[in-house]
C-alpha cells in the first residue's frame, strides 16, 4: 500500500490528538479511509467508530499526511526537505484514541458504489 500510519501523537489529548501518515509512493489520497476502532483477542474488532474519507488530491513519495482529530481548516506546509505536510481536520468535539486498546484502520478503496436513500 502506498500509505502507512506511522503513527498516533497525543492520544486523548483534545487540542494535538492525530495520526501521522507517510506516504511511500505516489498516489491519490482519494482512495483512502481511516477508521477508529479498537482491537480484541482475535485482533482488530468490526466496531469501526468514526471514518474519515480523504478528498482526492495527488501525493509524493516522503509526503506526511497529518489528521487531526479536531475541528480545523486544511492546508499544506513546504519541508526543508522540499516535501509537503498536509493537514487535515476530522471535525470531532472529542478524542477518539484514549483507551489502550484503540487502533487506527488505513483503508485503499479499490472500487465502490453509492445510492441516494
Amino acid at each position: 500500500m502506498e500509505l502507512k500510519i506511522s503513527h498516533v501523537k497525543d492520544k486523548s489529548d483534545k487540542d494535538n490528538e492525530r495520526v501521522v501518515i507517510s506516504c511511500k509512493e505516489d498516489c491519490d489520497l482519494g482512495d483512502f479511509i481511516i477508521f477508529d476502532t479498537t482491537y480484541n483477542d482475535e485482533g482488530i474488532s468490526n466496531k469501526l467508530r468514526h471514518s474519515f474519507w480523504f478528498p482526492d488530491k495527488t501525493i509524493h513519495k516522503n509526503d506526511k499526511v497529518i489528521l487531526y482529530t479536531k475541528k480545523g481548516k486544511d492546508k499544506e506546509k513546504n519541508t526543508e526537505s522540499g516535501n509537503i505536510n498536509h493537514f487535515f481536520y476530522w471535525g470531532l468535539n472529542e478524542t477518539i484514541w484514549n483507551e489502550d486498546d484503540d487502533g487506527a484502520v488505513l483503508v485503499k478503496i479499490y472500487e465502490y458504489i453509492s445510492k441516494k436513500v
